[in-house]
């Protein structure tokens, strides 16, 4: 018994010891970049890239007609699921990829680059605040699924380690970022956007794990039920929580104008958050473990669809984006209730498939490959970004889940599996493209990042799993 004892005392102090290196490996990055973003704050961009006002801009719609909507419409969705099943039966990749892809051949890039006349027909300049408002909606019932899932993250017995790897997940990128900010802020910076907000929004970029793709992946693969799996949804939904902190900071720095609105939208946005923890969460509680005592008429999916609109609207009314208020509306309703289960099984199909093709197809039609053409200087920017990236997000989280006590081939893992950016970098980038932070230029080259690191993700777990079954067969012949 007392051998026992003394082997939980070490135990303990181990795991101290180990979290203690993780601190350090999170902290020690952090504190560079904010030495980096002290020195630069007061700098001016000197790139002539435009002026926010200018990168938001739209165009007044003229001559748009409803026919000429649902035809974009039919031929996104068409695009998007024959592409995500090309992708996910040939090549072994998420639909999601497919799907995203899609989005930029009926862009600009692709299609306006081939038959230019087609592409005006499909996609004129008054028909994109329309896509964009469909966008919008699918935006916000996507995120909903994603705070549903990310409530639904309880792994038992892996919580400081899963916890490790996503703060580390940040940490390292997010500075990494920081310092590819700094030096891109001159060159690459639009008119008008300070310093601050633009290296953080750098940083926010680099760090981010997309959840959703992260899971349908462990899926197909059967992973999900797997020491790597597991510790990697744990850290992908800390990691993701994390970055939407920091964005919702990002975006107050921008729309606030002095610091009396930056303190104002912060103050409403805990308010808003403590409000949706100590009231709405209740509510929803005792409503949905008895949904026939309060909605005998089966009102449960409208119910639902109106507390998620209700909650962007005060998000984006307060100063944040929608996205905030949709994610905090799913992360707080219960798990395990079967009838908001069989609600969100409704809604995903529609909202995967119906909705979220606009979205894609309308980071597409903002992504102009052109501009990269015949200009090296932004290639070479493009495969910096990558291995910053690639390499702050592997050596991270890798480096965390080793500290832990992982072992190599699983922190391997890890590391990679937490590489999947997909669909959250691309809402990331459309809200830095929409709030004038980042220059069509930059947005393109941050697109095609986010679209190749995500790629990568299937690939390299097989070579993994390769070189795992190559060691083990050795070992067994020795």
């Amino acid at each position: 018994m007392a051998g026992d004892k003394g082997g939980a005392a070490a135990g303990e102090r181990g795991g101290g010891r180990r979290l203690m290196l993780v601190c350090v490996l999170a902290v020690l990055p952090l504190a560079a970049a904010a030495l980096l973003l002290w020195q630069g704050v007061g700098s001016a961009p000197a790139s002539g890239q435009g002026t926010a006002a200018e990168k938001g801009a739209g165009g007044p719609g003229d001559g748009t007609t409803g026919w000429r909507l649902l035809l974009a419409l039919a031929v996104i969705i068409a695009a998007a699921r024959a592409s995500g099943a090309l992708f996910g039966r040939f090549l072994r990749q998420p639909r999601v990829i497919g799907e995203m892809i899609s989005g930029i051949v009926l862009g600009p890039s692709v299609v306006g680059m081939l038959t230019p006349d087609l592409y005006e027909a499909l996609f004129p300049k008054a028909l994109l605040p329309h896509v964009e408002a469909v966008s919008q909606i699918g935006l916000a019932l996507f995120m909903f699924l994603v705070g549903l899932e990310f409530g639904a993250a309880r792994h038992d017995g892996q919580g400081r380690t899963g916890t490790a790897v996503g703060f580390a997940g940040v940490a390292l990128p997010c500075a990494l970022g920081i310092g590819l900010g700094c030096a891109m802020y001159r060159t690459l910076a639009p008119d008008g956007v300070e310093f601050l907000p633009f290296a953080l929004f750098i940083g926010v970029s680099m760090s981010v794990t997309a959840f959703p793709v992260l899971a349908s992946l462990l899926m197909e693969r059967g992973m999900l039920q797997s020491r790597a799996g597991s510790l990697a949804v744990l850290g992908a939904a800390v990691a993701d929580l994390v970055c939407w902190l920091l964005l919702a900071l990002v975006v107050t720095l921008l729309r606030s104008s002095s610091p009396v609105g930056v303190v104002r939208t912060l103050a409403l946005t805990a308010l808003f958050f403590a409000g949706m923890l100590l009231l709405v969460r209740p509510v929803l509680r005792k409503v949905l473990v008895r949904p026939e005592r309060w909605l005998p008429d089966g009102g449960l999916l409208a119910i639902v669809l109106i507390g998620v609109l209700l909650s962007a609207v005060a998000t984006e009314r307060i100063g944040v984006h929608l996205i905030f208020g949709a994610f905090l509306f799913g992360a707080i309703c219960p798990a395990g209730v079967p009838a908001l289960d069989a609600v969100q099984d409704r809604m995903r199909e529609f909202t995967t498939s119906i909705l979220l093709p606009p979205f894609f197809a309308y980071v597409g039609l903002k992504t102009d490959l052109g501009l990269l053409a015949d200009d090296g200087e932004l290639w070479m920017w493009a495969g910096a970004t990558l291995c910053v990236a690639v390499g702050g997000k592997v050596v991270g989280c890798a480096g965390a889940a080793a500290l832990m006590g992982v072992a190599r081939a699983d922190a391997l893992r890890v590391g990679t599996l937490m590489n999947c950016r997909g669909l959250t970098e691309l809402v990331i980038l459309s809200i830095g493209r929409e709030l004038g932070v980042l220059s069509p230029s930059l947005f393109t080259v941050l697109v095609l990042v986010a679209i190749a690191a995500t790629v990568m993700t299937a690939p390299l777990l097989d070579l993994l799993d390769r070189r795992t079954s190559d060691a083990t067969l050795l070992s067994i012949h020795h």
